[in-house]
């Protein structure tokens, strides 16, 4: 098969791209390169500028590329942004879906890979969350994400085109030094940043019900997510109308100030954090359940937090070569 990965130079793209890569797909990048580099497609794979929004030329990339699968990540996907935002948020993440959608059904294209979120689900009460936990966003992000599903599936029982709609959670760590992540939007990222201009982390809130009173979330290596994206694209091979929706976590919770601790140990840094108030919509805890990407794949995490953070250092010291140490 030939897969066409939209949003493929981007942080989490690039890395699907590798890992389809070395497991022997074909891969083609479809990427606007707003937010993606294009230094970060492998030597020998395709890449076509373009957006979602542009019928005409996804068109085009899917005959003539002979692409007989996608993996969709291209969206926009900053939680504050798409507050201030929502109708940009809502053209890019759901009409370019659509368009996305519609040419793919014209052309025939039989496997689609959806890039989802945990955050479709909001602030879940439970202790561990699963694909049938209700789903209620809390921003226009999560809202898109979830019409998003919504709109994949749809289209795959109208027509038979095999879907999956992978929900992660937070994304960390790198493949290599070269493909990490370059925002600064995620806790893993702001806290090198705070690290590099010698000042103290930050801590959002120390009073939540849980057990050291800081946020509590379910850390997903990027390389494992990558893989998950192998395993779904398989699974959907010869199987039309098959609809998979899948956890993509370590159903284990790591706290903001255990993570924290932990960053100031890989990178010999020593600065406790400063506490500051609750920012507003913060669920006290997001913990997946991984089980059933276990069963219906036979996927499961490899990486634990040390390996993300470790992972990530490397690469931020790599684009931040002023980094000091104390």
């Amino acid at each position: 098969m030939t897969w066409l990965i939209t949003g493929g130079a981007g942080y989490i793209g690039a890395h699907v791209v590798r890992a389809m890569t070395e497991a022997g797909e074909h891969t083609v990048v479809y990427d606007d390169l707003s937010t993606g580099i294009a230094e970060r497609v492998p030597d020998g794979v395709p890449l076509v500028v373009g957006s979602t929004l542009d019928a005409e030329r996804v068109a085009r990339a899917l005959t003539d590329h002979a692409i007989t699968g996608v993996v969709h990540l291209a969206a926009k996907k900053q939680v504050g942004e798409s507050v201030a935002l929502p109708l940009h948020y809502y053209r890019e993440n759901v009409e370019g879906l659509r368009i996305l959608l519609e040419q793919v059904t014209a052309a025939g294209v039989p496997s689609f890979v959806f890039s989802s979120s945990a955050a479709v689900y909001g602030m879940p009460d439970v202790e561990l969350v699963t694909e049938e936990t209700p789903c209620v966003p809390m921003s226009p992000y999560g809202e898109t994400k979830l019409a998003g599903e919504w709109l994949v599936r749809a289209t795959g029982r109208a027509t038979g085109l095999a879907t999956a709609s992978l929900r992660y959670f937070n994304v960390a760590g790198a493949a290599a030094p070269a493909l990490a992540d370059t925002g600064v939007f995620n806790l893993v990222p702001m806290v090198f940043e705070k690290l590099t201009e010698n000042a103290p982390p930050r801590i959002f809130g120390d009073d939540y019900p849980t057990p050291d009173g800081t946020c509590v979330r379910d850390y997903i290596h990027v390389v494992d997510l990558a893989e998950a994206h192998v395993a779904a694209a398989r699974a959907l091979r010869s199987a039309p109308g098959r609809a998979l929706t899948l956890n993509i976590g370590r159903g284990e919770g790591v706290s903001v100030r255990e993570m924290i601790d932990h960053i100031n140990a890989v990178t010999g840094h020593h600065r406790p954090p400063t506490i500051h108030p609750r920012r507003p919509g913060d669920p006290a805890r997001v913990v997946a359940s991984a089980d059933r990407i276990t069963t219906e794949l036979g996927w499961k995490a490899k990486h634990d937090v040390l390996d993300m953070i470790t992972s990530a250092w490397e690469g931020w010291v790599r684009l931040h070569p002023e980094t000091a140490r104390d």
